[in-house]
């Protein structure tokens, strides 16, 4: 369910559409001062752009599904906003810094995948995104619509970078899945570039997540030690042996998309949808086979907290085309069916 981690009752940032102003440099550019626009980072070795929004737009709405908990070590996002992200693009490693400042957004990017970072910065911010193409049905999504104006859905691009957590987290608690994926991360994966010389970065702690042939090579062990059963590992060692072509996956329509990952073994409907939504933005990816989806839209749409995926869909129905955003639209809400049992225990097989 992406996007189910983002915050419901935190004060909303939503940016005004701002007024007509000289449109920004049309890509990447060297900074040439030594401190950014808030004056609290330095820039020296950065690229620098900025993109104003064609409308209402809440950084932290459109960019929290990609945050795998809050000690991912991909993700980091400080007390003023701003939000970094580590990623492995197909230029190198790259290190993307995102703020909401007056009405734009300025961002930053230090690696060898800077500038795949920055030329595609509107794309992953939703520019392609249509939120007018959403119709409400139900009164409730029309509330919850008005109320978050600045949501839109993300796309990286990067197929990898979201599938493998979607199979950490398969048929566990989110919790385990954290788990498992940070510790991956940390050691495997390699420390983020950046401006290396500035305390306040280096104590984010951000990494890189591995490359394909590393994750490859990772022991058995240690896939154990992470608490990763074999079925899982297993897939995502399928999957990295042919992660270029499901990594051509991010430029299809949705159901070719999906059937492309859904040819790994180990890979179905659920794990499909959780990446496509974040790789690719897809507005009517809708999450099937999740343990608490269904009865949260139940409860939500119908007042049936015992709603299966059957039930799911058809009250979705009407959102053909949107059905994703329909879904985040209800999770934003916070109508939840009220806990009924504790929440489950989590495992841990490495001590096994």
């Amino acid at each position: 369910m992406a996007g189910r981690f983002a915050p419901r009752n935190a004060p909303r940032t939503a940016l005004p559409h701002p007024a007509p102003v000289p449109a920004p440099s049309s890509g990447p550019v060297p900074a040439s001062a030594p401190t950014s626009a808030s004056g609290s980072v330095p820039e020296t070795g950065a690229l620098t752009r900025e993109w104003t929004p064609p409308g209402p737009f809440d950084l932290r709405l459109v960019i929290g599904p990609l945050r795998r908990g809050p000690a991912d070590p991909t993700f980091r996002m400080t007390r003023d906003g701003t939000v970094w992200r580590a990623s492995r693009t197909p230029a190198g490693p790259g290190t993307l810094r995102l703020a909401a400042r007056g009405g734009r957004i300025e961002a930053s990017a230090w690696g060898p995948g800077a500038p795949w970072l920055l030329d595609r910065l509107p794309t992953l911010l939703g520019a392609t995104d249509d939120p007018d193409a959403f119709r409400p049905r139900h009164r409730l999504l029309a509330l919850t619509r008005h109320s978050r104006p600045g949501l839109r859905l993300v796309r990286t691009g990067l197929v990898m970078e979201s599938l493998i957590p979607s199979i950490l987290e398969q048929k566990v608690t989110t919790d385990e899945a954290y788990r498992a994926w940070r510790l991956l991360v940390r050691g495997h994966g390699t420390p983020a570039p950046g401006p290396a010389d500035h305390a306040p970065f280096t104590a984010l702690g951000l990494h890189v997540m591995p490359d394909a042939r590393t994750w490859s090579l990772i022991p058995s062990w240690e896939w154990h030690r992470a608490g990763v059963d074999a079925k899982r590992s297993a897939t995502i060692l399928r999957a990295v042996r042919v992660a270029r072509r499901l990594e051509e996956a991010s430029a299809m329509e949705l159901p070719e998309a999906a059937a492309r990952l859904e040819l790994i073994p180990g890979i179905g409907p659920w794990t499909s949808a959780e990446t496509l939504q974040r790789s690719n933005g897809a507005a009517d990816a809708v999450t099937v086979g999740d343990l608490h989806l269904p009865g949260i839209v139940g409860h939500a749409l119908a007042g049936n907290r015992d709603a299966d995926d059957e039930e799911m869909l058809r009250l979705l129905a009407p959102y053909e085309g949107q059905r994703h955003r329909a879904t985040r639209l209800v999770l934003l809400s916070g109508r939840t069916p009220p806990r009924r049992a504790p929440r489950r225990t989590r495992g841990d097989i490495a001590r096994l």
